[in-house]
């Protein structure tokens, strides 16, 4: 039995540990959070279950074996570095910390200390990722061209992060996990309509060494949600559509077909237009799944999917995204300021 602590009880602390309870080989044993009001709910969970103010705490409980931080994304790093320092395993909320020098730094104690540290990023387990992972892998989509992400909703405004910081995690785990590469050039651009610092729309396109391109649009103002992910290969293209809850997956045997260079005087391709096939996606949360696949690699009997290194990968393309989004912000408002000599006349 692995005796857990979850640091924060906000918005996600509560189904971590609604998942942790109903897994055989979890127990938590101590929850944390500085709202009274969060460790008031806490308690409704157990008599049995420590209750701190303060994360520090809880991750120095010696009857605590692996630390779950829930936590804003600014403390990620001091915590799980922390935990790993006590020898605990660790399970940290997107993103793993907020540059890739803290995550280098977590990843090599994690090494050194032979803990597990693991990076929750849900939607690696969902099961319509799982089915696009087998038609990559069984070569039914052929080679890929395009990855295009639409994640859009109203609100909710983040104090302390971005749009890319809050959204991007999502795709960007979903891209690495199943592509594996790492972009060499990135395109951002985007607004500040709330809060003067921080993006609350972005657009990002991103090149990659295989000749991929993938582009992504987040906002925080949408007047609907919007998650939907479409994949073009070769062979077929599918289309993800997360919050159809009767077709979340579609298959669409559809593509463009070229002539040989040596048959053809203008590039003029052939539109073939085939079945599209919606499968089922087994049922089951993806949350539920990583939790298993949490104690299963503290256990030996499996190989992270979501480790440290993932992790790092994930927040690298955030920090270059964020240096390109930040460039181009700046060079906007540099046009936009009056001429020195209009504001030294006034």
């Amino acid at each position: 039995m692995i005796r857990v602590g979850v640091c924060g009880f906000g918005y996600w602390g509560p189904n971590l540990c609604r998942n942790f309870a109903v897994n055989p080989g979890f127990r938590v044993t101590a929850i944390s959070d500085r709202r009274e009001a969060a460790r008031a709910k806490a308690a409704s969970l157990g008599s049995d279950i420590r209750l701190y103010e303060e994360a520090h705490d809880l991750v120095d409980d010696p009857n605590v074996d692996a630390v779950v931080v829930a936590t804003p994304a600014a403390s990620h790093f001091d915590l799980a570095r922390r935990a790993l320092a006590r020898f605990k395993h660790v399970l940290v909320e997107k993103p793993m910390c907020v540059s890739a020098e803290e995550g280098a730094e977590l990843v090599a104690l994690a090494d050194r200390v032979r803990r597990v540290l693991m990076v929750d990023h849900t939607y690696v387990f969902h099961g319509a990722v799982r089915k696009i992972e087998e038609l990559m892998r069984t070569g039914a989509l052929g080679a890929v061209s395009y990855f295009d992400s639409l994640r859009v909703n109203l609100g909710l405004f983040q104090p302390d992060m971005n749009v890319l910081w809050d959204l991007a995690p999502h795709d960007f785990s979903i891209l690495d996990h199943l592509f594996g590469e790492e972009p060499d050039e990135i395109e951002a651009t985007g607004h500040c309509h709330v809060n003067p610092v921080h993006p609350d729309i972005a657009y990002i396109t991103m090149h990659f060494p295989s000749s991929m391109i993938a582009h992504f649009s987040l906002s925080w103002m949408s007047p609907v949600k919007v998650r939907r992910i479409a994949i073009g290969g070769a062979n077929q293209m599918v289309v993800w559509d997360d919050l159809n809850q009767e077709e979340k997956l579609k298959i669409y045997d559809s593509g463009i077909e070229f002539q040989p260079e040596d048959e053809r005087s203008v590039i003029v391709p052939a539109y073939r237009i085939g079945d599209v096939h919606s499968p089922r996606i087994p049922p089951g949360e993806p949350l539920a799944a990583i939790i298993g696949h949490f104690g299963n690699v503290i256990a030996g009997r499996e190989t992270s999917r979501l480790d440290g290194h993932h992790g790092l990968r994930v927040v690298r393309m955030l920090e270059k995204t964020q240096a390109v989004l930040n460039a181009n912000l700046a060079a906007r408002d540099q046009r936009r300021a009056p001429p020195a000599s209009s504001v030294a006349s006034r």
